[in-house]
């Protein structure tokens, strides 16, 4: 049987990106400020999960993972994010404390990366944020040994389910493997789609305790 055509061919499928243009007068002096009037154009544009930023850690090993988490937090001090500290995200930042993050706007022809170290939040702010979770989204993450082989969906469920019978009327604490971490970030870079591939690229980097700007070639 002849195989199929693909439904999307890597090699034929191109796209010129015409939706917009970055200059460096239009650029913010803080990569902070810049980074929030994207989040804020791709709210308004109602791009799915605006906050969504791909994070890659390296394990003790050397190796890399990447994986899609949720911005909670963006001020001077960093981004931030939660997770589980016994997952392997949390295990790679222990042995490793350093990151790089990456939004991708794709219908914004937009890209940002943040390369950062990494450190864990203090707990009150962690508190803070946990009590403030829907009740559904505090147990299953209380219940769900994240990473963790699983037999079947059947045992995640009866795990979440025994959870909620033993919190019933009472709130539910969050665990102490369940942290926020900042990223520290060091270098900021803010790409847009040109035509023919001629990307509009700015990098910041923190020289002295100032935000030094540089376009770089696409």
């Amino acid at each position: 049987m002849a195989p199929s055509d693909p439904v999307v061919d890597p090699i034929s499928s191109r796209l010129d990106y015409d939706v917009g243009e970055l200059r460096r007068a239009e650029l913010a002096a803080d990569p902070v400020a810049q980074l929030r009037r994207w989040l804020d154009d791709a709210g308004r544009a109602e791009v799915p999960e605006p906050n969504a930023m791909a994070v890659a850690t390296v394990d003790a090993d050397g190796r890399p993972r990447v994986r899609n988490v949720l911005l909670r937090n963006l001020d001077e001090a960093g981004l931030v994010f939660y997770s589980n500290r016994l997952s392997a995200k949390g295990q790679a930042i222990d042995a490793n404390p350093v990151a790089s993050a990456l939004f991708s706007w794709l219908g914004l022809q937009r890209q940002a990366r943040v390369d950062a170290d990494v450190e864990v939040i203090d707990g009150d702010l962690a508190d803070t944020y946990w009590a403030n979770r829907p009740q559904g989204s505090q147990i299953a993450s209380a219940a769900s040994p994240q990473g963790e082989v699983v037999a079947d969906r059947a045992e995640l469920e009866a795990l979440v389910e025994r959870y909620e019978r033993d919190a019933e009327g009472l709130d539910i604490p969050r665990p102490e493997h369940w942290v926020g971490y900042r990223l520290v970030p060091h270098t900021f870079e803010f790409w847009q789609g040109r035509r023919a591939r001629l990307h509009d690229r700015f990098r910041y980097r923190l020289t002295g305790g100032s935000w030094e700007i540089d376009r770089l070639a696409p």
